[in-house]
């Protein structure tokens, strides 16, 4: 194997890992959006269960007072 050739092998091999790790960032970036997006969601969740329980306790407030002033 000449000179030529094993420079070229080398160069076409280093292309290639800088293939590889270009895709392997693009999933991590993407694994890391999703993250977010799921982290979002999550935080929208909490956030109406929140509501709803100060209904409900606001509810619970007013049935009481109701109570306490009709006996």
């Amino acid at each position: 194997m000449g000179m030529k050739d094993k420079a070229g092998k080398m160069q076409g091999q280093a292309k290639q890992k800088i293939h590889e790790g270009q895709q392997q960032a693009q999933q991590r970036g993407q694994q890391a959006q999703e993250r977010g997006q799921q982290a979002q969601e999550r935080g929208r969740q909490t956030s109406e269960r929140g509501r709803q329980n100060m209904d409900d306790t606001e509810q619970e407030m007013q049935d009481r007072f109701d109570q306490d002033y009709d006996a």
